[in-house]
Order: C-alpha cells, then sequence, then structure tokens
C-alpha cells in the first residue's frame, strides 16, 4: 500500500513534522502521530500494530452501532489533528464519505485487498444492500491478516524508522489469528454436515462462516437496515427446522426479540451473543478484537456442538 494510493502526498510531511515535534516535546506530553480508525475494533487492530510508536484512537465508542453513526464536530476536529484515519470500506462507514469531505487527513482502507462476500437476500424480499460486498471481513480471523497487512505497510511508510517493529509485531498478530481460525475448524469438524449453519440477526458473519465451512443465514443483512420482517422470521425457522440447528444466535448492538421467535417455534436454543461492531470496555467479555473472536468462536462452538463455552 503506496502512499500515494491514499490520495494524500503530505501525509510524509505531515508524519516527519509530528516526529519532530515529539523529539522536541517535554516528557509529560503525548506527541505520537495520531492514528485515528472509525470504529473500536479496527482502533485495537491498528494498535496492536502500532505498539508504542503511534497513538491509535476510534472516532465511535465502545458500545457504538458503527453503520449509522452519526459525527460529531469534535469527531471532525480530532480528525483534522491525525496523521491518518483507518476505516474499514466496503460500505461499512454509511457516513464516512461525507465527513470526509470536511476532513484534510490522509486515508487507510483496512479492508483494501480481501476477496469480498457479496450480500444476497435470505427471505426474497428486496434489501439496498442486496449485491453489494459484505463488510464485516474483519469478522473472519484469515482476512484480517490482510487488514494487519495493510496497516502495517502503511505505518512502515509513514515511520520508516520504526517499520521493522511494525513487521514483527504484524506478524506476530496473524500468528494469532491463524491459531485461532485452526482452534475454530477444528472444534467444528464434529458437526454433521446438515447441521453446519450459522442462524444469526445480522449477516455479519459471512467471512467467520467462509472460514469454518457453515453455512450462513440471517433476519437482515446488516444493521443499518435493521428489519426483521414475518418473512426473514419464516424463513430462518424453516431453515431451522430442516437442518435440525441446535442454537441460534444474536449480536450485542440489537435486540434479540425476533430471534426469540424463533427459539420459540423451533427446537434450537438461543446459543448466546456474539459481538461483532464493537468492543467491551476493559472489564467486558471483549476488550480487545482476539477477544472478540476467541469469544465469538467459543460461543459459536458450544451452542452448535452443545458444548460447555470457555
Amino acid at each position: 500500500m503506496r502512499i500515494s494510493k491514499f490520495g494524500h502526498p503530505k501525509l510524509v510531511a505531515v508524519l516527519g513534522a509530528a516526529l519532530v515535534a515529539t523529539a522536541c516535546a517535554s516528557p509529560d506530553r503525548d506527541d505520537r502521530p495520531v492514528a485515528l480508525t472509525t470504529f473500536t475494533v479496527l482502533a485495537d487492530i491498528a494498535a496492536a500494530v502500532g505498539g508504542d510508536d503511534i497513538r491509535v484512537e476510534s472516532i465511535t465508542s465502545v458500545g457504538a452501532e458503527v453503520h449509522g453513526y452519526d459525527p460529531t464536530p469534535r469527531d471532525v476536529a480530532r480528525a483534522q489533528d491525525a496523521a491518518v484515519i483507518v476505516d474499514n470500506g466496503l460500505g461499512l462507514e454509511a457516513w464516512f464519505e461525507q465527513f470526509l469531505t470536511d476532513v484534510d487527513a490522509p486515508r487507510i482502507v483496512a479492508s483494501e485487498g480481501i476477496t469480498p462476500i457479496d450480500i444476497a437476500d435470505r427471505d426474497g424480499s428486496t434489501s439496498t444492500s442486496a449485491g453489494k460486498p459484505n463488510p464485516h471481513a474483519w469478522m473472519s480471523p484469515h482476512e484480517t491478516q490482510v487488514y494487519v497487512a495493510n496497516i502495517v505497510e502503511a505505518f512502515s511508510e509513514l515511520d520508516p524508522d520504526n517499520a521493522a517493529d511494525y513487521r514483527e509485531r504484524g506478524e506476530r498478530y496473524s500468528a494469532e489469528l491463524e491459531t485461532i481460525r485452526t482452534e475454530m475448524t477444528d472444534a467444528l469438524a464434529v458437526l454433521p454436515p446438515e447441521q453446519r449453519v450459522l442462524v444469526t440477526c445480522e449477516g455479519a458473519f459471512s467471512y467467520l462462516a467462509r472460514d469454518a465451512g457453515l453455512t450462513e443465514h440471517y433476519l437482515w443483512p446488516v444493521n443499518a437496515e435493521q428489519q426483521a420482517t414475518p418473512a426473514s422470521v419464516a424463513s430462518a425457522i424453516e431453515v431451522v427446522r430442516d437442518n435440525s440447528v441446535p442454537a441460534v444466535f444474536c449480536e450485542s448492538t440489537v435486540s434479540d426479540a425476533a430471534m426469540q421467535q424463533v427459539v420459540d417455534a423451533t427446537d434450537a436454543r438461543f446459543g448466546g451473543t456474539l459481538y461483532v461492531d464493537s468492543l467491551s470496555e476493559p472489564d467486558g467479555p471483549v476488550p480487545t478484537y482476539l477477544d472478540l473472536l476467541r469469544y465469538d468462536v467459543d460461543t459459536i462452538v458450544s451452542g452448535l456442538t452443545g458444548g460447555t463455552q470457555s
């Protein structure tokens, strides 16, 4: 990922000025260059790569819904002071392109280069998202390795003196992602083919399902269009019954009321709450992105195999 691809060649100068300022700053000031991300998951991934060399912040806060976020004037001010802005891309941040019109800062699209999965309707209704790339690529340990590589490359170009450190952190982080992916596929291998179905409220798990060899079914494609219809609930009930799916799931940022209708109409149990668009507070169940992946994988595996969540 060359800096010229960001469309902001002045980035080197901006970061250079920031690094010079850091050298001259008092010990009490944090004058490291700032990487501003659109949501907490991206912030945690970027912070794992940046280490102590780059200060990473998130525009949205813990627990916030990123799809339909409404930026504030303070967000714009923070972006103006950032050395770089990191967004997910793939249409996740519906507000972001308009946000950039008021911001004069370079940009990294973290998902650049992933293999996208298009959104498909599950109930025969017309969705404005149908045919567009599913934006939740970070839910795949495999695709997140692409995110990490993009961030490593961008940070290394911005700050060549610490490039070896960014690369080392990125490699270590990618190895952890691969371990999670392997553990997930091994744990789900016991499932009969007909039960390898992941039923959720939002269609946020297409990439994770691809990693795990699962078929995905959902009540609505993305939370920006959150609306469970009678047809989508009926479709989910049919899928659960036809495949003897043992458990269904919903996400932390939405109501599970519609999915509870599926539970009431079938033999499936509610397998638990999954995390997608936001980390938790530090004392919560998913304070980091790797914790989020492990928590979701444990919840899905225990729900579908009848095990006990660790």
